[in-house]
């Protein structure tokens, strides 16, 4: 009898590892340790969850993934209007394309994609004290925060900037400080468009405003953030 309920107890551990681990079946996956080694141009394949993405448009995509160990920036991945609308946050995906990189931007692109079964949606990181310094640069691409920022003058009195003044679209501009030091922030409009509560909330900013910000630590020749959301705070 003993030896029946040990047997029994052995295979329970079996099987309550099994269910724990998130390891994947396929010896191609690679972690994002293994992603970060890896050369510019080589082939990756990995498995993420998607945060966000950007519009669709001519049979691509753009991505913003995470997992647990970190964060991916996915360009202009392969995807039909219909694929596309299954990438809703928390989904998981297998990507395979190449590792590239473009004005200090760290990204895959050529890449194709499956979904998998799994859900996972990333808490933002508070990164504030990492701002202006190199420390900050390997939380690129996650879902970060920024704490008690203060809007400045973007130029000519004003709080933001449009990319496209004439018309008053395309992407948001904006400028906050910390400790002295001042940052150059983005809300990408193929990511949070002009009817979203984000684009609306920088348009209504005012200089002097204190704020706390979240978005992805997207890169282009330093930190250059694409904000999510904005919140006055007092």
């Amino acid at each position: 009898m003993k030896k029946i309920i040990a047997v029994a107890l052995v295979l329970v551990t079996v099987l309550a590892l099994a269910g724990c681990s998130s390891k994947s079946s396929d010896p191609n996956v690679i972690t994002h340790a293994q992603y970060v080694e890896k050369a510019l141009d080589e082939e990756v394949v990995i498995e993420t969850y998607v945060q966000a993405h950007q519009s669709w448009w001519d049979n691509k995509v753009t991505v913003y993934a995470q997992s647990k160990d970190g964060a991916y920036f996915i360009y202009e991945m392969a995807a039909t209007e219909e694929e596309a609308k299954k990438l809703t946050p928390g989904t998981k995906i297998k990507v395979t394309g190449y590792k590239s990189e473009w004005a200090g931007e760290v990204e895959i692109v050529d890449a194709t994609f499956e979904i998998l079964k799994g859900s996972y949606k990333a808490k933002a990181t508070d990164v504030t004290k990492l701002l202006g310094t190199d420390e900050l640069i390997k939380h690129q691409n996650e879902f970060v925060s920024f704490k008690g920022m203060t809007v400045e003058d973007y130029g000519d009195g004003n709080a933001f900037a449009y990319k496209n003044p004439e018309e008053k679209s395309d992407d948001l501009y904006f400028k906050v400080s910390k400790d002295g030091k001042t940052y150059e922030f983005c809300v990408e409009f193929y990511l949070t468009g002009k009817d979203t509560d984000v684009y609306k909330a920088v348009e209504g900013l005012k200089i002097g405003d204190k704020v706390d910000l979240e978005g992805f630590l997207y890169w282009y020749e330093g930190a250059n953030p694409h904000i999510t959301s904005v919140k006055v705070v007092k």
